[in-house]
């Protein structure tokens, strides 16, 4: 795998819809993850989409969420971008140029699903992601 850059969007409440939706108009393979797969979420989120993925023809990718319990969600500034891969050495390269001047909101670290993962508001004010794929233990 590269490294791909995409945009993901935060939804309040809707995204399974959504994604679908984009899954129509793009057609494509859509894979989706709740909150309650992971564990950890309270009822009113257990089936709201932490993580939706709809690849399609052309390299297009679009990424997609429910805004998780404690976080707010602002339409108008509710996209981000997204870096993800497993070049483990450029994604941390990334990061460590894009935390420049930038406020960390959520560590690059590893993460419950097991990729080490990441999020920050750059010096310009826009929303980063950047996903590490880390190697399934066989």
């Amino acid at each position: 795998m590269t490294v791909t850059l995409n945009p993901y969007i935060s939804f309040n409440g809707d995204a399974r819809q959504a994604m679908e939706f984009y899954a129509q108009v793009f057609g494509g393979e859509l894979k989706t993850n709740t909150f309650g797969e992971f564990g950890g979420a309270d009822e009113a989120y257990a089936d709201k989409i932490m993580h939706a993925q709809l690849e399609a023809e052309g390299g297009l990718t679009l990424m997609g969420a429910d805004t998780g319990p404690g976080m707010e969600h602002n339409p108008g500034t509710n996209i981000s971008v997204s870096l993800s891969g497993d070049d483990d050495a450029k994604l941390h390269g990334y990061w460590d140029k894009l935390s420049e001047g930038a406020t960390v909101t959520m560590p690059l670290e590893k993460q419950l699903w097991g990729d080490v993962f990441g999020m920050l508001v750059d010096r310009f004010g826009i929303n980063w992601m950047v996903n590490i794929v880390q190697p399934q233990a066989s």
